[in-house]
């Protein structure tokens, strides 16, 4: 049903009235509004409007409508009725501050490269999330990083000292490089420490496995990721848990991850417990054909693109199986270097594995928004969540490219950081 224009503005200020806390000032009351308009929109539960009006004040979405008459009186008004909106995505999986400024004889992952301090690291690397945000994502889970240059990074964001998406970050990964023991204890206090110093997430590297390096080894135990599951959850943080393969992968979805990444080859008990579970699989597809395509660059052999090849088979059918087992997936790029800009790719893996445009798309937003605890703000357009919105050309339940490749303007926040019209 169509409201008046009286009736729409009535509804904006009755619910600002009521989305405003104890300590919202008049400032947050007295926000302009701006109409955002689209051909269509989808919405991220589900819906689709034609001749959508949506209505932005701050950076939170006040109301959604059709039609000329869903526009109040005194709006600015944004026209992209030649575009679909959909909700700013999610990416679950980044490593925004592996920054490359291609200097002669260096590689990506060190060698040669120029030597920074954190802040002047977390400086270079926002061309990571501005080339992020230019994909139409607007919020991204970082797992793992150096001297917490991923925390700098998400704070200068946050402040407005820079424009990117918004971050969710793990600060220092629990690793095991070497057969170094590690008591309950230690595994406690090395979360604390992570939640300490300003980590939203906690990430454990479960097994070997990452570059060309496609080995499988576990390197925690059960009882070691559970530890390091209790903690997390003891102080009010969701986990996520590395592993290349099944064995690691089995153990961490026994020990209660909120989200498995990259594992291939788990059996269909894991799988059924994944999905019984509400564990998330984050299977990052798209990361190994990344690494073999710049193979170049990263002085890989043929030998090793070829095995890259080979897991990627291997994660594509993992995949597949746990569509067909209910699994809930989330997108995660796996994102480094060179690969900022392709981050929505993996959702061409997943329509290849058996899931629809739609199905897609919701493993961008929603089930996204379910990773990060964040169902009730973001991953829809919708009344009091944030105002992170994309207009696409095409129609992206159709064709999942249209969302690859057809991004044309961004809001994050109710702000315009991408405008490419």
């Amino acid at each position: 049903m169509k409201l008046t224009r009286h009736l729409l503005v009535w509804a904006v200020l009755f619910a600002t009235a009521c989305t405003r806390g104890p300590s919202a000032g008049t400032a947050t009351a007295a926000a302009p509004l701006t109409a955002v308009r689209f051909g269509e929109l989808v919405g991220g539960d589900g819906t689709v409007r034609r001749d959508a009006v949506v209505i932005v004040q701050a950076d939170r979405v006040l109301a959604v409508g059709t039609g000329d008459h869903a526009v109040p009186a005194g709006a600015t008004v944004m026209d992209l009725r030649a575009y679909t909106g959909i909700p700013g995505m999610i990416d679950v999986h980044t490593h925004m501050t592996y920054y490359w400024d291609h200097a002669p004889g260096s590689r990506p992952f060190g060698r040669g490269n120029t030597v920074r301090t954190g802040p002047e690291l977390a400086t270079v690397a926002m061309e990571n999330a501005r080339l992020t945000l230019e994909t139409g994502v607007t919020s991204v889970r970082d797992l793992g990083a150096g001297r917490y240059v991923d925390i700098l990074m998400r704070n200068r964001i946050n402040r407005g000292e820079a424009v990117g998406p918004r971050m969710f970050v793990a600060g220092s990964g629990l690793s095991r490089r070497q057969n170094n023991p590690f008591t309950l204890a230690q595994i406690d206090s090395f979360v604390k420490a992570q939640v300490d110093s300003g980590a939203d997430v906690i990430k454990v590297y479960g097994s070997t496995g990452t570059g060309a390096d496609t080995s499988t080894v576990q390197t925690f135990t059960y009882d070691e990721m559970k530890a390091a599951v209790d903690a997390a959850h003891k102080y009010g943080k969701r986990i996520a848990i590395h592993s290349y393969g099944a064995p690691g992968g089995r153990d961490a979805v026994r020990a209660g991850t909120n989200t498995l990444e990259h594992s291939i080859e788990l059996d269909d008990a894991t799988l059924a417990q994944m999905a019984k579970q509400n564990i998330i699989y984050v299977p990052t597809v798209d990361h190994n054909r990344y690494y073999a395509d710049f193979r170049t660059d990263y002085g890989y052999t043929d030998d090793q693109a070829r095995g890259l090849d080979q897991y990627r088979a291997k994660n594509l059918e993992t995949t597949r199986r746990a569509i067909k087992a209910g699994v809930k997936l989330g997108m995660g790029s796996d994102a480094v270097h060179m690969m900022f800009g392709q981050n929505t790719w993996e959702l061409g893996h997943f329509v290849k594995a058996g899931m629809t445009p739609a199905q897609a798309l919701a493993s961008a937003t929603t089930i996204g928004a379910e990773v990060l605890g964040m169902s009730d703000r973001l991953g829809k357009i919708a009344p009091g969540y944030f105002a992170d919105i994309v207009a696409v050309q095409g129609n992206p339940l159709a064709d999942v490219n249209v969302v690859l490749k057809g991004v044309k303007w961004v809001m994050k926040g109710g702000k315009v950081v991408v405008d490419k019209r």
